[in-house]
């Protein structure tokens, strides 16, 4: 039992996605947001080239969504598994994608780097250029002192300056494969970081979906469990209810009254015709209850004609609210039982709804024998009637049972449902 429940557990996870929409828009507002903080950081520190800038950038952030999707692609393969492996998969298929983001972002700023290096050199007067052996050089001119030239005798002064040739530094030296690597390793790693998040992220949105996936199969086993409940407390009524009608059609039959036994035997078939006709579990229109009421009552009259007097009281405005089918009838059941057999005079049972206080109350009267009802009205019939109010509504309705000053009275008090 415990492994088919595990493997029913593994395989509720493995069907349980987050929507590739919402993915999509974890990675492209991921991304996005690099793409506007990177060139606000660009204007702020007053790059020059800002639109040759911001279409390369455009072009990286793309190619990193792309890669961030493969890498989706990557942990999806996973999301059965346990969460440390699904962050084990993340940390080691991370590292490639950021190396690829990294290499991206070389090719594409490569090209555009001498090119900002010149613009800032002329902005700052002097010549930054790269030699034929890869050497990032800048040209910085150098003026010479002023040489004043006096000759004795003479009454002025003469100036005479030289201006010297200018001066060329090595800002950086021609990069070697090791410092390519190190830049490309530098990129990666805070695109390793960025991806790393994202990760973060997405499994955090996995175990969003599944607990919600899990919250909604628990929601259908409780559903499940409450209609195999409802549908064991309904299937009660009726082989008790069968028993008792069979037996007094068997004193019809024995004491000769076949008009009588035929006529319940017609009356029987229409209870059952129109009883099990519904969904056990599904609640009836106010006004089927007191039909399948009805039916029984003619049935029991055929058997005390002269004893058993009836009572509907349902008014128009009430008939459409549902109830649990069959509810009322080990109520009417227990009246017939403990009022009108267990008495020699007529005994009148009614069956009343009214409403109270937003609430459906229904009650079932006799002015039989009480103290015979109240001594035996909380078996099986009472009991049943409890636990199916409730498996229906729980706390919100509520059963009364007892004897009055005149017989016997049972009520309930129900919601006010319309639908179901």
């Amino acid at each position: 039992m415990g492994q088919a429940v595990n493997e029913e557990t593994a395989l509720s996870a493995r069907i349980t996605r987050v929507p590739f929409r919402i993915v999509l828009a974890s990675i492209l507002g991921l991304w996005l947001c690099y793409f506007l903080l990177i060139t606000l950081r660009g204007s702020v520190v007053d790059l020059p080239m800002q639109g040759e800038l911001v279409w390369r950038r455009g072009v990286v952030c793309l190619a990193g969504a792309a890669i961030t999707l493969l890498l989706w692609l990557v942990i999806r393969l996973v999301e059965a598994r346990p969460l440390a492996v699904k962050i084990a998969v993340a940390l080691i298929a991370a590292l490639p994608a950021s190396l690829a983001i990294a290499q991206v972002n070389r090719v594409m700023f490569d090209a555009v780097q001498d090119q900002v290096a010149k613009k800032i050199g002329e902005d700052q007067g002097v010549a930054i250029y790269r030699d034929d052996a890869g050497n990032l050089l800048v040209d910085v001119p150098a003026v010479a002192p002023v040489a004043l030239d006096q000759r004795a005798g003479d009454q002025g002064a003469s100036e005479a300056g030289s201006v010297a040739p200018p001066r060329t530094l090595v800002l950086a030296p021609a990069p070697t494969g090791m410092d390519r690597w190190q830049q490309l390793t530098d990129i990666a790693l805070g695109r390793y970081f960025l991806l790393l998040a994202w990760a973060a992220l997405y499994l955090a949105l996995l175990a969003g979906a599944q607990a919600q996936a899990a919250q909604r199969r628990e929601e259908r086993f409780r559903t499940a469990a409450k209609a195999a409940e409802l549908r064991s407390l309904r299937y009660q009524v009726n082989p008790h209810f069968l028993f008792n009608a069979l037996n007094s059609l068997s004193a019809l039959v024995m004491t000769g009254r076949a008009d009588r036994a035929e006529e319940m035997i017609q009356t029987l078939s229409a209870f059952y015709r129109h009883s099990l006709a519904d969904d056990p579990t599904a609640d009836l229109p106010l006004a089927d209850e007191f039909d399948l009421q009805r039916h029984y009552l003619e049935i029991e009259t055929t058997r005390f004609p002269d004893r058993l007097r009836t009572r509907l009281e349902l008014p128009d405005d009430l008939s459409g609210y549902r109830v649990p089918g069959m509810i009322l009838q080990p109520l009417v059941e227990n009246s017939v039982k403990y009022g009108v057999s267990a008495s020699r005079r007529p005994v009148t049972v009614t069956i009343s709804a009214r409403e109270e206080y937003g609430r459906l109350v229904l009650t079932v009267t006799d002015d039989g024998p009480g103290k015979a009802g109240a001594a035996s009205g909380f078996g099986i019939g009472l009991a049943n009637v409890r636990d199916r109010l409730m498996a229906r509504f729980g706390e919100q309705a509520s059963i009364v049972s007892g004897a009055t000053l005149d017989g016997y009275e049972t009520q309930l008090r129900l919601p006010l449902v319309t639908h179901g």
